[in-house]
């Protein structure tokens, strides 16, 4: 994993202990959500805002299709297919049970048809067609969706298929789906258009199952994905993202909602609506600094340069109750002394934020700007100042 990689895990994984250091201050009431388990992230500022059971293992039904599309967005990426290409439907593919797009062996697939079908319409055979025509075959394809989830930091998630149907060992938790939808949105963001998608249909195909399951796609203007899953044994599952305008965040707020085991296609929209609702009203997002900009420029020895500028490639932004911003203190957590070399994007040391004395978030910090070793002289000299020091 790259740096990138590591960083993004690490301030996804610190979601959820920004979440536990605010319960120790007063923060808003989540609503009663009717559901076996929910999660709220706010993904601007990454602060879980509510939750419940995120790390009881659940069965993921055709939630499974956002690791399934996250392999083929990443084949896209790297070439190894195109948007255009067409792909074969195999006997396989055809026979699936459950939702389907309704493609059959004599026809030749676009693949972003079979994208549109697999995450529209939620088509198994669509899901199955991609998996053949990336992994080659199914079995090397769901070895793909593990070793991904492994490298996101899904800790709790196996897969055994990508349509989500119920297998033994197909589980997943709602601590693991908000990482995986996270990074799905972020690492795609050319693609992630497709969950807005109200309604499609393949020509030549029934028009029996043509509209989006996420209700909310329909109900509220501002909700852009993504994804919808039913088996008997799960239940009613929904994770949904949206994205509102908000004063001084010029890309708006963007939250995400991930309700798991709810009892009716109605009812994970209802709890999903109320989720966000609350969350926008309930919490305030408060830029600290804009992408880029220090957020501290300490001293460094033995470099070419004498500060090391700290700060994110994106926006610092925290969410507190709503109301609540003037309180809102910071301060920088490093080692010290700092001795060059720092290479770009290397984390050192974290933002603390507290909300009067409680805290709220520790964001991690990292060097917005290679800083290079001095020469033999420069080293000697601050070795000598860091000795008298």
């Amino acid at each position: 994993m790259n740096r990138f990689s590591d960083a993004l895990r690490a301030l996804l994984l610190s979601a959820v202990a920004s979440f536990c250091m605010l319960a120790g201050a007063q923060v808003p009431t989540p609503p009663e959500v009717a559901a076996r388990s929910y999660l709220l992230l706010d993904v601007t500022a990454n602060q879980l805002l509510a939750q419940k059971d995120i790390d009881s293992p659940v069965e993921p039904a055709s939630l499974t299709k956002l690791m399934s599309a996250y392999i083929v967005f990443d084949a896209l990426k790297a070439k190894k297919i195109t948007l255009a290409q067409t792909l074969p439907v195999s006997p396989r593919a055809w026979k699936m049970p459950g939702s389907r797009m309704f493609i059959d062996p004599k026809m030749q697939v676009p693949v972003e048809d079979l994208i549109k079908g697999l995450i529209v319409q939620s088509g198994n055979d669509a899901t199955v067609a991609l998996a053949e025509g990336v992994g080659g075959t199914v079995e090397h394809f769901v070895e793909l969706m593990n070793e991904q989830a492994k490298a996101l930091g899904m800790k709790n998630t196996g897969y055994k298929n990508p349509e989500g149907l119920t297998a033994p060992g197909h589980t997943t938790t709602a601590r693991d789906l908000s990482i995986l939808a996270t990074r799905l949105m972020r690492d795609f963001p050319e693609y992630v258009h497709y969950y807005a998608i109200k309604k499609y249909r393949y020509p030549g195909t029934p028009s029996t199952n043509d509209t989006n399951r996420n209700l909310l796609l329909f109900r509220d203007p501002t909700v852009d994905g993504l994804k919808t899953g039913h088996t008997d044994a799960a239940g009613y599952c929904m994770i949904v993202t949206a994205k509102r305008d908000f004063p001084n965040l010029s890309g708006g707020r963007r939250l995400l909602s991930i309700v798991l085991g709810a009892a009716s296609e109605n009812a994970r929209a209802n709890e999903s609506q109320k989720l966000l609702n609350w969350g926008y009203t309930a919490y305030d997002a408060v830029k600290l600094f804009d992408a880029n900009q220090p957020a501290a420029t300490p001293a460094v020895w033995k470099g070419q340069v004498n500060t090391l500028k700290l700060g994110r490639p994106e926006p610092i932004v925290v969410s507190v109750p709503a109301g609540s911003a003037s309180k809102i203190k910071t301060q920088v957590a490093r080692p010290e002394p700092l001795v060059a070399p720092f290479a770009k994007n290397q984390q050192v040391g974290s933002l603390k934020v507290t909300l009067g004395d409680e805290p709220v978030a520790e964001v991690p910090l990292v060097a917005l700007e290679a800083v290079e070793q001095a020469g033999i002289l420069g080293r000697a000299w601050d070795a000598v100042r860091l000795w008298i020091k």
